[in-house]
C-alpha cells in the first residue's frame, strides 16, 4: 500500500455524513439491482449482501430494496441497468476512477464529461489509469469504544490472522485491506468474533500518492470529486493524489 491520502480521509467523512442524512437512494437502488443480477440470495451473494447493509445503513426501505432486488433477478421488469467504469486525467495529472451504474450511457457519458471539463480534466483510454490502482476489499472498524471489547493491539493481530493484506489507524478508525476474493472471509471471521463491521466493499487503491502542495490546485481537485460523487450516476470516485493539511 503507498500509504493513507487525503482523499481517502475525506471520502469516509463524506461517506459517514451520506449515511446520517440518507444518500440518494437511487445511486443504492442501481447498485443492488446490478449485484442481484447474479442472485438475488443475499446469503449466497456476498456482493448484494455488502449493499443491502448500506441501504439499510441510509435508512433505504424494506420495500425499496426488496424491488431492487427483483428488478436485478428480473422477476419484476424496468430500464436496463448497466455498470459503467471511466477513467480520467485530472488537474496535477492526478488519475482518477469513476465507477457508475447507469439506465442510459448518453446521459451518464454526457454528464460526467461535463463535469470533468469545466475541472480542465479529461477521460483517458480504458486500461490508461487502473493500472496506478489495485483493486482491493475494504472495510472499517471503530475503535472507539473498543471493537468487541478488544484492545487495539490484539484487534490488530485478529485483523491479520483473518487474512487482512493490510490496516491502517487514523482518528480511531482502523482501515482494513483483503484481496478482492478475501473480502467475505475477512468479514466473516471477523464478525464471528464479535467485531463490527462497516462499510464492506471493493475498492480502487492507489499504487503511489502525487502530492498536490499548490493550495489552489488543491481546491479545484477537492471541487471536480465533490462534483463527481453528486452525479446521480456515480456510485463511487477513486483518486491518487494526497494533499498537505
Amino acid at each position: 500500500m503507498s500509504g493513507h491520502s487525503k482523499w481517502s480521509q475525506i471520502k469516509r467523512q463524506k461517506g459517514a455524513a451520506d449515511v446520517k442524512r440518507g444518500v440518494a437512494f437511487s445511486k443504492l437502488t442501481n447498485a443492488i439491482i446490478i449485484a442481484a443480477r447474479s442472485g438475488g440470495d443475499p446469503n449466497s451473494n456476498f456482493s448484494l449482501k455488502m449493499m443491502i447493509e448500506k441501504a439499510r445503513a441510509a435508512n433505504m426501505p424494506k420495500e425499496n430494496i426488496e424491488r431492487a432486488i427483483k428488478r436485478g433477478t428480473g422477476e419484476i421488469s424496468g430500464a436496463q441497468v448497466e455498470e459503467v467504469l471511466y477513467e480520467a486525467i485530472g488537474p496535477g495529472g492526478i488519475g482518477i476512477i469513476i465507477s457508475a451504474a447507469t439506465d442510459n450511457r448518453n446521459r451518464t457519458n454526457s454528464e460526467i464529461k461535463n463535469v470533468l471539463t469545466k475541472a480542465g480534466a479529461k477521460l483517458a483510454s480504458l486500461g490508461a489509469i487502473t493500472y496506478q490502482f489495485e483493486r482491493m476489499g475494504k472495510f472499517l472498524i471503530d475503535l472507539d469504544p473498543p471493537a468487541g471489547g478488544q484492545n487495539h493491539e490484539y484487534l490488530e493481530l485478529k485483523v491479520i490472522d483473518a487474512g487482512a493484506q493490510d490496516l491502517e489507524e487514523i482518528d480511531s478508525v482502523l482501515t482494513v485491506y483483503t484481496a478482492p476474493r478475501g473480502l467475505e472471509n475477512v468479514k466473516r471471521s471477523l464478525e464471528q468474533d464479535g467485531v463490527v463491521i462497516r462499510e464492506p466493499s471493493l475498492t480502487w487503491e492507489p499504487k503511489n500518492l502525487i502530492q498536490i502542495s499548490d493550495k489552489t490546485e488543491a481546491q479545484k481537485i477537492l471541487n471536480l470529486m465533490e462534483a463527481l460523487d453528486n452525479l446521480d450516476d456515480v456510485t463511487a470516485v477513486f483518486a491518487n493524489f494526497d494533499i498537505k493539511d
